[in-house]
């Protein structure tokens, strides 16, 4: 069984796989959403990333595989360190494709990129699913519709004919089956939209609580940081050293970006921005394109005064 097999097994029951001297695989749960355009309903998800900064052995993987293949701890780590030997050496001469994990290349800056596969579902709970496309709901509005009023004698005995109460039955029928309809989108709406935001924060913790060390740090320096007045914060990093916290801030100044230190968040990690934003749809476009052009590992912070 290869290493990819290991990794891709402890992804269904670990949110993160450590390979040592090579980096990790996180999970982050995602919730279910909907596509109002496309009218699709996408069922809850585990989606991948890959964090090369997460290299120490923390023992999960080695264990797993002394577990699997009945062998020593140390001879599961020099496995491990043998196929890791093999990865590097593909990465430095083309593309490495891991099973049901995804694939990794080098960019021109040598770093890693990782894209996932979609074709599985890591999150257990959502077995079974799968997405489905439901067709849209088409109202018809009658314009201009005519009423004919009906006379009746004061002393008529006549009855209402049956086929009228019938219909007078259907419209009634449809009407209350339309309202209940929107009500039930409306729910469906408003419950994923919860889950997404319950969600986020959830990967926003298991983000800032990552440690990135910067070798060689500069000597500290103070800072005067203005008064918060924006919400939206495209984080660069959270560092447990402040000397690499301005480092890290001088990079990016450096860079023409208007970076700033956040502070130090309550799991004790000094927060560096690439920038900060009033608009969240602002937040978004900026980290979209520094995604693109600068760092993949770049996420979004939102903070309420």
């Amino acid at each position: 069984m290869t290493l990819a097999k290991y990794i891709s097994d402890l992804l269904y029951r670990y949110d993160c796989v450590i390979v040592p001297n090579f980096g990790g695989f996180v999970a982050n749960k995602i919730s279910a959403k909907v596509n109002h355009y496309t009218h699709t309903f996408y069922a809850p998800t585990k989606q991948l990333t890959f964090n090369a900064h997460l290299k120490n052995n923390d023992g999960l993987l080695a264990n797993y595989i002394a577990t699997a293949k009945s062998i020593t701890y140390v001879n599961a780590v020099r496995f491990i360190e043998t196929e890791v030997a093999k990865w590097q050496t593909a990465l430095s001469q083309e593309e490495l494709e891991l099973e049901n994990i995804g694939n990794l290349y080098k960019n021109e800056d040598n770093a890693i990129i990782f894209e996932p596969v979609y074709t599985i579902n890591y999150l257990t709970s959502s077995f079974g699913l799968d997405n489905y496309v439901s067709p849209a709901i088409k109202r018809f509005i009658e314009k201009n519709k005519a009423v004919i009023p009906i006379h009746r004698a004061e002393n008529s005995k006549e009855k209402t004919p049956a086929f009228i109460k019938y219909a007078a039955a259907a419209v009634l029928v449809f009407a209350l089956g339309t309202v209940g309809w929107k009500q039930y989108q409306n729910y469906t709406y408003n419950n994923l939209v919860a889950q997404s935001e319950l969600q986020q924060q959830k990967v926003d913790k298991t983000i800032q609580e990552a440690t990135f060390i910067i070798s060689n740090p500069l000597p500290a320096i103070t800072l005067n940081v203005a008064k918060k007045t924006h919400n939206y914060h495209i984080i660069a990093g959270a560092f447990r050293e402040p000397t690499n916290a301005t480092k890290k801030l001088r990079q990016l100044l450096k860079k023409g970006y208007h970076a700033k230190i956040l502070g130090i968040n309550k799991w004790n990690l000094t927060q560096v921005a690439y920038e900060s934003f009033d608009s969240r749809r602002d937040a978004i476009n900026k980290l979209n394109a520094i995604r693109r052009t600068d760092s993949k590992d770049a996420w979004l912070l939102i903070q309420e005064y």
